[in-house]
């Protein structure tokens, strides 16, 4: 049954689900080598820490692939201290880092994005370069995330493939430095 609410085109299915770990390295061995899904990319990356956008967080973003297209995601930042920040289950949960995405098409993205200024309600969008996120705080302490891929997403991921492996072993040796030079860095709040 079609409401008067509905969208469109509904999301196409769940893009990824997302988590924040301490260790990655340790996370991959039991997601990758006991539980056979594999990791198939790792982005280092700075982002805005959306409470304060002046200020850079750093982190590792990694993807375990899905049978359908979609992944488990997981993050561990550079600093201890905004991990205790925004770690689920303390008092000041924001949400961000903890949450599910559902893959969308353009159409459906600007769709969304429209319905949320008309409501005037709190988003932010964020250009990763492998995808445009749309961010939907909810008042009960979670955000759900809309994801349009890139036009060349196939390409990316091959790429991503390809090194995922070498970058976690990177990061996890202390280098840190951002493997995302596709990032076009626009942060609409």
């Amino acid at each position: 049954m079609i409401t008067k609410h509905q969208l469109k085109q509904l999301p196409e299915r769940l893009h990824h689900s997302a988590r924040i770990i301490r260790n990655q390295e340790g996370n991959r061995k039991l997601v990758e080598e006991i539980l056979g899904i594999p990791l198939v990319a790792t982005w280092i990356e700075q982002v805005p820490d959306y409470q304060d956008p002046s200020r850079k967080v750093t982190l590792c973003h990694t993807f375990y692939e899905l049978g359908d297209g979609s992944a488990l995601a997981f993050f561990e930042f550079e600093n201890q201290e905004y991990w205790e920040r925004v770690a689920p289950g303390l008092k000041e949960r924001t949400g961000q880092y903890d949450h599910a995405a559902l893959k969308v098409s353009d159409a459906t993205f600007n769709e969304l994005l429209e319905r949320l200024k008309a409501a005037s309600h709190p988003h932010r969008v964020l250009d990763h370069g492998y995808c445009r996120s749309l961010y939907v705080p909810s008042s009960e302490g979670y955000t759900l995330e809309f994801a349009c891929d890139a036009a060349n997403v196939k390409e990316i991921n091959v790429w991503q493939r390809s090194t995922a492996h070498t970058t976690l072993e990177r990061w996890a040796s202390g280098d840190h430095t951002p493997n995302n030079n596709l990032r076009d860095v626009k942060y609409e709040q």
